[in-house]
């Protein structure tokens, strides 16, 4: 009992420390009597133009891309009435709030979808103030423009300023969302020739980077990747330059900055004074002064800016990968531009990871995912620190503030199997030490000594070594005002979650674990879990956990910052932790929007029952969302022959449709079930159909076929198959991009009759047929592309490929 009371008093101090109710457990209903503060949305699709002038359908709130702010002040009580009048459902996430769980938004997790015609009541306590937003929970809308501000006003007022200015950022594209989807999963560069960020063999030798290619095709990587998908445009507040002239000169702004984009993050930066920064996901944190800035999907940020004396200041947001830019006006006059914030390059950036000791491409999906070992994966993939590396760092540590001792370390250099941890489905009982290099010890001659000093002094100041391509994303820069220190006997459960993904196939996961393919995390209430986030992709991943704030583990020790994102750099680990005093199952995910439908999400769970409201709506449709099946195809016209391939895939299951017919009467055609036993290799079988006789289409033959498909190392397709005919078939593709929209390509396929079937002609141990062709692809767009080839059976030609 007087545990319970000491628990009781201190998270009471916590509370008043933080200013804000953000450890107080939530409750349905107005119980407090609190002032009722109302707002009515409608979510409709309509016809919008915002991008190269082309009108294009959208979704709108209220007419609107964004939907308006709306406004409130801590201590009102919110209802929210939002009616949906589009022919496909819909949701609304109150992003950042605490809220009940039945109210947060999430469709067949803790709230019903809003189904077209009807109208949902949302209402909650306002316990926070600060800078959040809101937007669709439901598939893909929220890059179709489903999403808002919230703008909270505090009882009494903490900073000193003028006027607000919220400025919702945003990307757009005249695509379907859901064909932007289907494009990605079918593993095409197009994206990146589109916005110029492709990087062709001819640039790459130009460069000296051959050996790092070489090392990232080894590893099964095309390049160091920074963003997924064109944009034609970048907005602020739904435009891409917007003006703000009814500001004056030496009035204080407070810019509420709201990344609401769906997959791009920005670097910020501004012209005039320079800016103070302010608060950090709706919190108010130590001020300082900050020029260029990061700011994740999903994330927000509050500057204090002066309004100049001597013309309007310039805001400008550069997409992370450099591909485009947007800009907002505050003032009159003359302009006082913005820096400009170079354009990232990635084959500098490969050549950095190719001299370091690093394993890439973890895998995206697990041949059992129901037997999976984080720390065992974490020691194989990623950053690989010898022991010289761990005493630098061990040496690093000792500068630490005594409570961030066991808050900061790096968890994956403890022996784990010596720690009292509460498991659960996403670790294993085992000795997770690190296995450190034995040859790292034998250091034979100053130049090895010296190498290891110089590692050292960079690991001293922070830094790991060839890292510093990362250094400019971390959340040190953010302190608490106040202590955000949990309770010293509260239980601490640690949680390990690998971040993991497939560019090729576009699958991403935790663990190499998509959401389809796990179980919920299980939490315990009134104690502390600790999750580190160990990224092994080359993608910044921002993680969301719904209806928490957690603290980011930095250099500020017990004053590190409250957070409801997290933005995870390449390569990287971040460690936050929460206190868990709710109820119910709660959204973990990569907000990347493509990213979380394509698997990078988990629910978490308190273990409570199921709210009974929910029983119409089973958590399997969200689930199913992100393993649904897409289908896509190429054809190829040409002079000499024209090729048919469908493809139609989700997560595990695969379909090929494969046809291929010659203008001199030679038609083979295949058809195939696969099954992806992990990331690179799938078992199939079908059928095979072709012409018994050259230049005869009079006798067709009908085969069983069945093998395994092996996507190598340094990226060649191998095929080893059998037919029901005992002959067994191997064959070797490959494709490279050698200069800008051109792409070179092969295959060699060789199969042998050993009349273990078939008989042979008299003398003969085996007959062979050998089929091979090569030619060059060139992107004249997304979906057409010029093409000529010479195949052994069919001779050289050229036409049109057509990708649909």
């Amino acid at each position: 009992m007087k545990n319970n009371f000491f628990l009781i008093l201190t998270l009471c101090s916590m509370m008043i420390s933080y200013g804000q109710r953000h450890m107080e457990k939530s409750v349905e209903g107005n119980i407090n009597n609190l002032p009722v503060h109302e707002y009515n949305l409608t979510i409709d699709q309509e016809k919008v133009t915002k991008a190269e002038g082309k009108e294009v359908m959208g979704m709108t709130i209220n007419g609107g891309i964004p939907g308006p702010t709306l406004e409130f002040t801590e201590g009102e009580y919110a209802v929210i009435y939002v009616e949906n009048k589009m022919d496909v459902e819909t949701s609304i996430h109150w992003h950042g709030m605490i809220l009940p769980n039945f109210f947060d938004g999430v469709p067949y997790l803790t709230t019903p979808p809003i189904k077209p015609g009807e109208t949902f009541k949302y209402e909650f306590e306002i316990k926070q103030h600060g800078t959040y937003w809101y937007h669709s929970h439901t598939m893909l809308q929220e890059q179709s423009g489903v999403y808002g501000s919230l703008l909270i006003n505090p009882r009494e007022k903490t900073l000193e300023y003028d006027k607000d200015l919220v400025l919702v950022l945003s990307d757009w594209t005249n695509e379907k969302p859901k064909d932007v989807l289907r494009f990605l999963k079918r593993g095409t560069e197009w994206y990146n020739i589109k916005k110029g960020t492709a990087t062709p063999l001819n640039q790459v030798i130009k460069r000296g980077a051959l050996g790092a290619q070489i090392d990232f095709w080894r590893q099964r990587m095309e390049g160091a990747d920074i963003a997924d998908i064109y944009y034609p445009a970048f907005l602020i507040n739904g435009e891409e330059k917007i003006e703000y002239p009814e500001f004056k000169p030496g009035e204080k702004v407070r810019m509420r900055i709201i990344n609401g984009a769906a997959s791009t993050s920005f670097w910020m930066t501004f012209g005039g004074n320079m800016p103070t920064l302010v608060s950090a996901d709706g919190v108010d944190v130590v001020p300082v002064e900050k020029n260029k800035t990061f700011i994740a999907v999903a994330e927000t940020y509050d500057f204090i800016v002066t309004i100049p004396d001597d013309g309007k200041m310039e805001f400008k947001i550069t997409a992370q990968d450099g591909s485009g830019t947007a800009s907002a006006f505050l003032g009159t006059g003359r302009i006082l531009p913005a820096p400009n914030v170079p354009r990232p390059d990635k084959i500098g950036m490969m050549q950095k990871m190719a001299k370091m000791d690093m394993k890439m491409g973890a895998p995206a999906l697990k041949f059992n995912p129901k037997n999976v070992d984080p720390y065992e994966m974490m020691d194989k993939w990623g950053m690989q620190m010898d022991e010289m590396d761990m005493e630098a760092m061990n040496h690093g540590d000792m500068n630490m503030k005594k409570e961030g001792d066991m808050q900061a370390m790096d968890h994956s250099k403890m022996d784990h199997s010596k720690m009292d941890m509460k498991k659960d489905s996403t670790m294993a009982n085992k000795d997770h030490s690190v296995k450190m290099k034995k040859d790292s010890m034998k250091m034979a001659g100053g130049g090895k000594k010296t190498m290891q000093m110089d590692k050292m002094k960079g690991m001293e100041q922070g830094k790991m070594p060839g890292m510093d391509m990362f250094s400019e994303y971390n959340y040190d820069y953010l302190k608490s005002k106040n202590p955000t220190t949990h309770p010293e006997d509260a239980p601490v459960k640690e949680i390990l979650l690998n971040l993991t993904g497939n560019m090729a196939r576009y699958v991403w996961s935790l663990n190499g674990v998509p959401l389809a393919e796990t179980d919920k995390i299980k939490i315990e209430g009134d104690g502390v879990t600790r999750i580190t986030f160990n990224n092994l992709t080359m993608m910044h991943h921002p993680m969301h956990l719904h209806g928490h704030f957690f603290r980011v583990i930095n250099k500020n020790g017990e004053h590190s910052p409250l957070k409801h994102t997290v933005n995870v750099p390449p390569m990287q680990k971040v460690t936050i932790e929460f206190y868990g005093n709710e109820y119910g199952d709660w959204f973990l995910h990569c907000h990347i929007l493509y990213h979380l439908d394509s698997g990078m999400a988990r629910v978490v769970s308190y273990d409570t029952k199921r709210d009974e409201r929910m029983k119409p709506f089973p958590l399997s449709n969200l689930v199913r969302e992100t393993n649904k099946f897409y289908t896509w195809g190429m054809l190829d016209a040409a002079s000499h022959m024209t090729t048919l391939n469908v493809v139609s895939s989700n997560i595990r299951n695969q379909f090929n449709v494969l046809a291929e017919y010659g203008w001199n009467e030679n038609i083979e055609a295949e058809f195939t079930y696969e099954y992806y036993l992990y990331d690179w290799v799938r078992l199939f079988a079908g059928v095979n159909m072709e012409n018994e006789m050259k230049d005869s289409m009079e006798e067709l033959s009908t085969t069983a076929i069945g093998g395994i498909r092996y996507f190598t190392p340094y990226m060649f397709a191998l095929d080893l198959r059998v037919d029901n005919k005992l002959r067994p078939q191997i064959s070797l593709a490959r494709e490279v991009m050698i200069f800008p929209r051109l792409v070179l390509f092969g295959e060699y396929e060789f199969q042998a009759d050993f009349g273990w079937v078939n008989d042979l002609e008299p003398g003969k141990d085996f007959e062979d047929e050998q089929v091979w062709s090569a030619g060059l692809e060139y992107f004249l767009g997304k979906n057409f592309s010029l093409m000529g080839s010479y195949d052994n059976r069919f001779g050289a030609g050229g036409g049109l490929s057509l990708r649909f």
